[in-house]
């Protein structure tokens, strides 16, 4: 849970992602414990565990404008937990008798985890709109630079051609991945915690099994008939998927901050006046939204650590673990929709130099086509001797300060093999490979998902 006093970093402020933020917020997480409070009684009205009337009146009374949030908070850091004075407050605002059916028979964690499951798939749901963007923007571009020719690069040095198109389009693949787990996860995360103070849902009493089985259905999450309330896999699914997407979006950043370097200067990010600008330099143009991504993954892959550590609740209560959930769920949720929101800013205006691609391919005097250039002699030499050949043009290139192909004909004559060297080179525009195809393939892909299918409450939810 969030809390006017656990407030945001100082990166929500202007980077946060606003739906994240209000699904987490104070009155959005009192707001979901209400709603199971309110689903509880009207399931219980409905199966005669207590008076339907009473169950209407008390749905009635859980409304925010009767949570005095100020002495709900006081409360809660004297019981070390907030349903309890959540509860009272409810009560307040009953006549007798319907007050002392307020939670009855549920515990604290019941309300507080089918509460955190409305977030974590509201959480999950607004996210997969976000993802359906900005895979749409980049399948758009992977398919307008589906043949650009750009270098392609291995540890950070230039390694064979390929397109900007398919340097995009494996982005496209890995967000179209991420949907998947992420449609897997809000199945996971969207289920109902209603099983007592010990896991065996005593106090409900014989209709227990007809009761939680109602209130799932009232808030929209799916039943269950085996507890999770000491078993957090659950959560830790929900972690996992955060934290994945940020690392996603973190590849795409990253890409993106070596691109636009001055030295190679082939992708930037959008441009307006003074984005990205320094208080001493005015020439910079600085990567804003891909150093805000490259942090927030950074914290989220931290942070992941305690979505494992929370599963080692024991026995039939957590003593410790679960309070490390309060912070870190709404955390986690908040940086991959801040991140998302950062990256579709990138890909809504991502600014590529065609030319400077180009360009580039004759750096370091054209010794990309190496590999290329291998191949074409490996029909005649064999790939052992061609490889030789050409790694000594190569380094006869740097040595020089020539280009391969100058090189390479200066080696092939010393070794006494110009004879097998063909009239011209294999150009960079004509060693692409599977680069086509790779576009077509992931944007195709792309476009046949589906969106996620978000499961509302009951029609008297």
């Amino acid at each position: 849970m969030v809390t006017n006093k656990s407030p945001f970093s100082m990166l929500y402020q202007f980077a946060g992602n606003e739906d994240q933020i209000a699904i987490f917020s104070d009155e959005q997480t009192i707001q979901t414990w209400l709603d199971v409070e309110a689903a509880l009684a009207r399931a219980q009205g409905e199966a005669g565990v207590i008076d339907a009337e009473d169950a209407d009146r008390i749905a009635a009374a859980c409304t925010v404008d009767n949570i005095d949030r100020e002495a709900l908070w006081k409360s809660a850091a004297n019981v070390g937990y907030p349903i309890f004075g959540l509860v009272r407050q409810v009560s307040q605002h009953l006549p007798e008798g319907p007050n002392g059916r307020v939670h009855y028979g549920a515990t604290t964690q019941d309300i507080m985890d089918s509460g955190l499951a409305l977030q974590m798939s509201r959480s999950l749901a607004a996210m997969d709109v976000q993802l359906q963007r900005l895979g749409d923007l980049l399948a758009g571009t992977a398919t307008t630079y589906r043949d650009t020719v750009m270098p392609g690069r291995t540890h950070a040095q230039q390694a064979v051609p390929t397109s900007f198109g398919a340097t995009i389009a494996v982005t496209v693949e890995e967000l179209r991945r991420q949907r998947g787990r992420l449609a897997r996860a809000y199945e996971t995360v969207r289920v109902v915690s209603l099983f007592g103070a010990g896991g065996t849902d005593a106090a409900q009493g014989p209709r227990s099994v007809e009761v939680r089985a109602r209130v799932a259905e009232l808030l929209g999450l799916r039943d269950t008939d085996v507890p999770w309330h000491v078993n957090r896999d659950v959560i830790a699914e929900y972690g996992y998927v955060c934290a994945t997407i940020c690392g996603s979006l973190a590849k795409l950043a990253r890409d993106i901050v070596d691109l636009s370097r001055s030295e190679v200067s082939e992708v930037f990010e959008p441009y307006n006046p003074h984005r990205g600008a320094s208080s001493t330099m005015p020439q910079k143009v600085n990567p804003i939204s891909s150093e805000l991504i490259i942090g927030m993954s950074a914290t989220a892959s931290a942070l992941l650590s305690v979505f494992t550590r929370v599963q080692e609740a024991g026995h039939q209560r957590a003593a410790g673990e679960w309070q490390a959930e309060w912070l870190a769920v709404p955390t986690m949720g908040t940086l991959a929709g801040s991140a998302l929101d950062e990256a579709i800013i990138i890909a809504g205006g991502m600014r590529v130099d065609p030319d400077r691609m180009e360009k580039n391919l004759s750096a370091d005097g054209g010794l990309i086509m190496a590999e290329a250039q291998m191949i074409q002699l490996a029909r005649y030499l064999g790939r052992e001797e061609a490889h030789d050949l050409l790694y000594e043009a190569s380094t006869l290139a740097r040595e020089k300060g020539v280009t391969l192909a100058v090189a390479l004909r200066e080696v092939a004559a010393k070794a006494g093999k110009t004879d097998l060297l063909p009239e011209k080179f294999v150009s960079p525009a004509d060693y692409l490979g599977e680069a086509g195809h790779i576009v077509d393939a992931a944007v195709a892909a792309w476009k046949a998902m589906t969106p996620l299918v978000v499961v509302t409450p009951g029609r008297e939810g």
